[in-house]
C-alpha cells in the first residue's frame, strides 16, 4: 500500500479492513486505484440473502471523507432499496453521511441493510410493492433469486476452470 497521494486516513482505514475484516465482509483496494475497492458481502444469516454472495464496488471520491463513498452492487439482488442499476437507498450515503463514519461503517450499514429491507424508503418502487403487499412473498422471491445467482456463479467458476 505504498501510495504516497493517499490521506493518511484512507491507509489507515484499508489497513484495518484488511487487518480486521468485519465478518461476512472482504474489501480490498485495486493495486491500480488505492480508491476504489472490491467488496464481497455475504447475506446475513435469517435474511431472504442468506446464502448469497454479494460483489460490491466502493469509490472514495477526492473530497473523502467530507463526501460519502460510492457504492453500488455488482452482483443483481431483489431488495427494495437496491435499485436494477446496483444503486442503493441508504441514508449514510447521502443526506446522513458524516465525516466522523468510515468505510467499515458503511459497508456494516450496507450488510445490516440486508438484514432489513425497508420498503417504506425505497428505491425499487415495484419490489417495495410487492414488500408491502406480500412480504412472505416477496422475501420468497429474495431467496430464490440468490439461489439462481448462485448456481450461475458456479457454472461460470466451473466454465472457466
Amino acid at each position: 500500500m505504498a501510495n504516497s497521494n493517499l490521506p493518511r486516513r484512507i491507509i489507515k482505514e484499508t489497513q484495518r479492513l484488511l487487518s480486521e475484516p468485519a465478518p461476512g465482509i472482504s474489501a480490498s483496494p485495486s493495486e491500480e486505484n488505492m480508491r476504489y475497492f472490491n467488496v464481497m458481502i455475504l447475506g446475513p444469516a435469517q435474511s431472504p440473502y442468506e446464502g448469497g454472495v454479494f460483489k460490491l464496488e466502493l469509490f472514495l471520491p477526492e473530497e473523502y471523507p467530507m463526501a460519502a463513498p460510492k457504492v453500488r452492487f455488482l452482483t443483481k439482488i431483489y431488495h427494495p432499496n437496491i435499485d436494477k442499476l446496483g444503486r442503493i437507498c441508504l441514508d449514510i450515503l447521502k443526506d446522513k453521511w458524516s465525516p466522523a463514519l468510515q468505510i467499515r461503517t458503511v459497508l456494516l450499514s450496507i450488510q445490516a441493510l440486508l438484514s432489513a429491507p425497508n420498503p417504506d424508503d425505497p428505491l425499487s418502487d415495484n419490489i417495495a410493492k410487492h414488500w408491502k403487499s406480500n412480504e412472505v412473498e416477496a422475501v420468497e422471491t429474495g431467496k430464490l433469486k440468490v439461489t439462481n445467482q448462485s448456481m450461475l456463479s458456479l457454472l461460470a467458476s466451473d466454465f472457466h476452470s
